[in-house]
């Protein structure tokens, strides 16, 4: 079978690049071979730029695993830029980032994050550890402060399953960061960030249950998040009229990083608001 590589030089011989062993390091052959694809070299215009940005993502742990789940919206100032933006990303087999800032630059660096580490693994026959991933998103963070500062950060929320751990029932993890690439441990069993996350944590604080199962932990995932919407505006509550629900995606041992169907993120994100129709505090 021709090699992506074969096709993109027919006729020719591979760039030495391309034959040299080097670094398990994605990012590091593409700034060796091709800098001007990485995000963090891209050029970044005077002042302050307008762009869609993503709101509010939760995430909280549970027994056997971790969830992270988002609503839809994308705003661009006052303005609603997108209803249906998907905000999660599962970046490989036992973790997921979910992201909030300037939009087009989240999906970018995912997507380079989700090849970084698909390449290690394929390089080195073995995943990266938990740790090591959590320290490969804030590598590529700080490489974004330039823009970050000109006002298209990103700020993501990384969760995943320690494989590692000694007590598998106790294994998911959550990891936050600021937008300089600092990273934090989350040991209260949850957070949000986003424009809605201060909402978001405070159904939270009062709803997760560190035992409870993954179908009672995406409720209050979802509740958190129409918590988040009932306050904030930029933030998009379940839209019932354009079937818009918040997506969610699952990490346990057993199955791995597993997003939910739109079916059953309808199902769950209909009763909620069935129940807020009765009771509007929850």
């Amino acid at each position: 079978m021709e090699s992506s590589a074969a096709r993109n030089f027919p006729g020719q011989a591979l760039p030495a690049a391309y034959l040299t062993s080097g670094s398990s390091s994605f990012t590091d052959f593409l700034q060796a071979t091709a800098p001007e694809l990485l995000p963090a070299n891209r050029d970044v215009p005077d002042g302050i730029v307008e762009a869609p940005h993503g709101t509010t993502i939760v995430a909280l742990t549970f027994r056997g695993g971790v969830l992270l789940a988002g609503d839809r919206r994308a705003t661009m100032g006052n303005l609603i830029a997108q209803r249906d933006m998907d905000k999660l990303y599962v970046t490989d087999a036992y973790s997921a980032v979910g992201v909030a800032g300037t939009a087009g630059i989240a999906l970018e660096m995912v997507r380079l994050y989700a090849i970084e580490l698909e390449h290690y693994e394929k390089l080195e026959g073995v995943p990266l550890s938990l740790d090591g991933k959590a320290n490969k998103l804030a590598t590529m963070l700080r490489g974004n402060l330039q823009g970050a500062m000109a006002g298209l950060a990103v700020v993501p929320l990384f969760v995943g399953f320690d494989t590692a751990a000694d007590d598998p029932e106790r294994a998911g993890r959550i990891i936050s960061y600021d937008i300089t690439g600092g990273r934090y441990g989350e040991s209260g069993g949850f957070h949000a960030v986003g424009s809605g996350s201060p909402f978001a944590k405070a159904a939270l604080k009062k709803r997760h249950d560190p035992d409870a199962d993954v179908d009672s932990a995406v409720r209050n995932a979802i509740e958190a998040l129409y918590d988040a919407a009932d306050d904030d505006t930029a933030t998009g509550g379940p839209d019932v009229s354009r079937r818009i629900y918040p997506t969610v995606v699952t990490i346990t041992g057993a199955e791995g990083a597993v997003r939910l169907s739109e079916q059953q993120a309808a199902e769950i994100a209909e009763q909620v608001v069935q129940g807020r129709s009765e009771n509007p505090g929850g």
